[in-house]
């Protein structure tokens, strides 16, 4: 079966008092399925280029680039991850998307969780998510850099300025950087303004005393089928995070890529998007199936009555 070339779309949302256009890619047909790219160094053209044609032969699956992403518009402004959490909100109501299936990279990750503590959704898929931990190592040393003066620029400069500098900063937090995924985080990064705001939601985020969006204590509340992601070398957020949230979210699954950093769907783009498929036709995968990965906790899948 061939695989389905998204279609490019645009939408004008009203966020927060404010108007903002927002590109998303969208193709099949079924139940509705939306992908969340992370912060920064990402798109919809990113993180899903390889799962949403394999995802769209049996759904119908949106990508939208967040505003200051990829090809929406990139308003000065504060970003924060309530900000983005609005836009999901907006996004689904002006599509009139209901109970959809939300899979989220890691800060996607925190928008899928967000959305579903508040909202009605079909399944979730937090991927190496942000949101499930209150603090990592770089966090203090990242909060001084951000507000030293002229950092944020110097930085973004060096990390994407070639392709060369995208690979290197692709190889601290990832174990697979191919070329294919250096161009593409090469075109995603090419405007400034998509520098200005990850530097201003991580000025939002990363507080002296710890992450601001921690939902932990919450994780109990989740009551849809839930799968956490994981890469077991990520060195942004520890894999502990994704076993803890296994043990608190009462019906989940956990699968551990071995081999893999922060970015599963690109690193092990195959075997990802067959751990993703399995959990949405309520099947699981027995041990060892994937290449490269490991399942640390198991529980029971069920189809949900509709």
């Amino acid at each position: 079966m061939s695989m389905l070339s998204p279609t490019s779309k645009h939408v004008e949302l009203t966020v927060e008092n404010e108007s903002v256009g927002v590109r998303y890619l969208t193709a099949g047909e079924g139940d509705p399925i939306v992908l969340l790219h992370g912060i920064g160094l990402d798109a919809a053209t990113v993180s899903w280029r390889h799962t949403l044609p394999v995802l769209a032969e049996d759904h119908e699956v949106y990508a939208l680039d967040f505003p200051g992403h990829g090809e929406s518009e990139k308003p000065n402004r504060r970003y924060t991850t309530d900000y983005y959490q609005d836009v999901l909100a907006a996004f689904l109501d002006d599509l009139d998307i209901d109970s959809p299936t939300l899979v989220g990279i890691s800060m996607g990750g925190a928008v899928a969780l967000g959305h579903a503590l508040d909202d009605e959704v079909d399944r979730l898929v937090l991927v190496n998510s942000h949101g499930l931990g209150s603090d990592a190592p770089w966090r203090f040393p990242a909060s001084v850099a951000l507000w030293t003066p002229g950092f944020d620029s110097f930085w973004w400069a060096g990390a994407t300025g070639s392709r060369f500098s995208v690979r290197e900063s692709l190889r601290q937090f990832t174990s697979n950087a191919e070329a294919e995924f250096v161009d593409d985080v090469y075109q995603a990064t090419q405007d400034p303004a998509v520098g200005e705001a990850l530097t201003s939601w991580q000025r939002s985020e990363f507080l002296l005393g710890g992450l601001k969006t921690n939902y932990v204590g919450e994780l109990d509340e989740v009551s849809v089928p839930t799968l956490l992601v994981h890469g077991k070398d990520d060195p942004l957020f520890p894999v502990s995070w994704s076993v803890r949230a296994a043990e608190k979210i009462s019906d989940s699954d956990l699968h551990v890529f071995e081999n893999c950093g922060h970015w599963p769907p690109r690193e092990q783009p195959r075997a990802f998007n067959g751990v993703v498929q399995s959990f949405l036709n309520g099947q699981s995968r027995p041990l060892g199936a994937c290449r490269g990965g490991r399942r640390l906790r198991r529980r029971r899948w069920c189809p949900r009555r509709r």
